[in-house]
């Protein structure tokens, strides 16, 4: 399963991503990605170290992924929503060549960081488009979660990078504006069938459960409170999951129940691959390359664990 955290800045989207990729972890395999401009999950996992950024390889990236595929004539022509075929590298969950750092039992990836060569000449989508490379090309199964901490907002709708998930969870604090980020997120996603619940958080009391209920109704999963343990992770303090209240194990727990419900659909993950790819193609990315874009799209390529991998 593939799952986002998003929501607006300051939910808290960071922190519960980290809290969940912690509990996962206790379960399965689990690759947690930065994909937030702030760059805060290592930080809050508590990495000493962080990884080579993914937003500094997207060369080698795509050099990697390409594999044999015939359809990709080279790197210069393969951009962030080139689609998997027939002789590219499909890869799994712990494939070295992506860097990453073990924290609690998580691997760690990251984007990277705004450098200052970036300022005022490029935006922060050129560095999440190795996230959106790698979710296409990986083959992830039973047991194992990608849990990205995604970019505040309804950003992540400037790329096709908001279909790459089985579920994603939306991070609402019970005020207006938390709210207002659900209601824009619901309906960009709407037509794309992008599995959606709300996690509230910062939650006191039964008036802000209530709250939460009216404005997002039933696609409310469950809420976090103000926790001691929680705050001294966010400052820094030591913390183990054992230090939060039973009623976070319980939305924790929900959590997990909620992403191992959900059927994988490689078939729709296929379709909308395809059709990024071809907005993208049509918008800019043939104009860039001199190329007719469609081409990359094969159409016997299988997705999933079926697929084959001669490269």
């Amino acid at each position: 399963m593939r799952v986002a955290f998003v929501g607006k800045g300051g939910s808290g989207k960071t922190t519960l991503s980290s809290l969940f990729a912690r509990y996962a972890a206790h379960i399965g395999t689990v690759v947690a990605i930065d994909a937030d401009i702030n760059q805060h999950l290592g930080l809050v996992l508590g990495a000493a170290t962080t990884p080579r950024p993914l937003g500094g390889m997207i060369g080698e990236i795509k050099e990697y992924l390409r594999g044999d595929n015939p359809r990709i004539r080279d790197t210069a022509s393969m951009v962030k929503t080139t689609p998997p075929g027939q002789g590219s590298r499909l890869i799994r969950l712990d494939d070295p060549f992506f860097p990453s750092v073990r924290v609690e039992g998580v691997a760690l990836m990251v984007t990277g960081p705004f450098e200052e060569e970036d300022l005022g000449v490029a935006c922060y989508h050129s560095k999440v488009g190795a996230v959106e490379l790698y979710l296409n090309h990986v083959v992830d199964d039973q047991g194992e979660y990608v849990v990205a901490d995604m970019t505040a907002g309804a950003d992540s709708f400037a790329s096709g990078l908001f279909t790459r998930f089985d579920v994603t969870f939306l991070v609402a604090e019970p005020t207006r504006q938390g709210v207002s980020v659900y209601r824009q997120y619901r309906d960009h996603a709407a037509d794309f069938g992008v599995a959606l619940a709300v996690v509230g958080n910062k939650v006191q009391d039964q008036r802000d459960v209530d709250f939460l209920r009216e404005h997002v109704g039933d696609d409310l999963l469950t809420w976090f409170g103000h926790s001691p343990a929680v705050r001294a992770l966010e400052q820094g303090r030591p913390f183990t999951l054992d230090d939060l209240s039973g009623d976070d194990h319980d939305a924790l727990a929900m959590l997990l129940k909620r992403v191992d419900a959900q059927p994988k659909d490689w078939r729709r993950f296929g379709a909308q691959a395809a059709e990024f790819h071809l907005r993208n193609a049509r918008a800019w990315a043939d104009r860039a390359t001199g190329e007719d874009l469609s081409t990359q799209i094969d159409p016997e390529f299988v997705y999933g664990p079926a697929a084959t991998n001669p490269a």
